[in-house]
């Protein structure tokens, strides 16, 4: 099945609350936890998350390193805003700084010594300007942990994963799921994109039947 892109903004307000009310317990706690056991000795660090939407993965790490401070990037204002109320509530406005604006267009006063990002790859048309930008803004020898959607071999595929996990979440949260679905990356697709960006030290995994993962340190 050929890749279908999907908008690489979510500008809809509407849209936006729909997502960050979803229940991303697991999938966001799992990254976390995946973090953190990949890189233990991390403490007092700047982590860059790329894709933040409403900021509840950075809300998680800051919680589990006290020491970190993380700033989170999103093209999406309504996103922004929603992460900006959350990380207030959470009483997080002294360690997490959240930016409005395109990845693409972004620069760093200090390089991260991390990046992370979850489910925005599959939001870019040109795949290569998400890695050109996670290595330019990020030191070297920086740790990476990427994970986005796994795209299914056919629409039908699709369909059955949205059915198996979405089931009972609204409308607009089940066709976004299936839409980002066809828009996702094959593993075999973002290894020949490592390899083309140079970035072959780092690892991909699949760790289920919808997500794949790249991790490691940079150059």
């Amino acid at each position: 099945m050929q890749r279908a892109l999907e908008p690489e903004l979510m500008d809809d307000p509407e849209q936006a609350l729909v997502y960050a009310r979803a229940d991303f317990e697991e999938e966001n706690q799992g990254f976390v936890s995946r973090f953190l056991e990949s890189y233990p000795d991390l403490k007092d660090v700047h982590v860059l998350d790329l894709g933040c939407g409403p900021a509840d993965i950075p809300i998680r790490l800051a919680r589990a390193l006290p020491e970190c401070r993380v700033t989170g990037v999103d093209g999406s204002a309504p996103m922004i805003a929603l992460g900006r109320e959350a990380v207030r509530a959470a009483g997080l406005t002294d360690r997490i700084t959240l930016r409005c604006e395109r990845f693409q267009d972004m620069v760093l006063a200090e390089k991260a010594d991390a990046v992370i990002s979850n489910s925005l790859l599959h939001h870019v048309p040109n795949a290569l300007q998400f890695w050109y930008a996670l290595r330019q803004l990020a030191k070297p020898g920086a740790v990476v942990l990427v994970m986005d959607l796994l795209r299914p071999g056919s629409p039908e595929e699709a369909q059955a994963l949205v059915d198996r996990y979405a089931a009972a979440e609204p409308a607009i949260l089940r066709r976004d799921f299936y839409n980002s679905l066809l828009a996702a990356f094959t593993d075999d697709e973002v290894a020949a994109q490592l390899t083309e960006m140079n970035l072959s030290r780092l690892l991909i995994d699949v760790p289920d039947d919808r997500h794949w993962v790249v991790g490691g340190r940079l150059p």
